[in-house]
């Protein structure tokens, strides 16, 4: 999946470990991508995954806490501990 740069695009200053960039280097030559392009699809991917995150977060918010001392104790009535 190629991104393509649009003129909205915004310029940082990135600090990778060496061996990171690296590595991005090396990927964005192999694939015929660029770093941007690499960098900028694993952001998403990343946020993509907090979204989800959140979204599970927030349909399992009514169900009820359970303390760590109950489930201990629960699993011991239960005689898996």
């Amino acid at each position: 999946m190629l991104c393509s740069m649009t003129q909205t695009a915004k310029r940082s200053t990135l600090y990778l470990d060496p061996s990171l960039h690296r590595a991005l280097r090396l990927k964005a030559a192999e694939t015929d991508r660029s770093m941007s392009d690499l960098v900028n699809e694993a952001l998403k991917l990343a946020l993509a995954e907090d979204a989800e995150d959140l979204a599970a977060f927030e349909e399992r918010a009514t169900e009820p806490n359970l303390s760590f001392e109950a489930v201990v104790k629960a699993l011991r009535a239960d005689g898996k501990i």
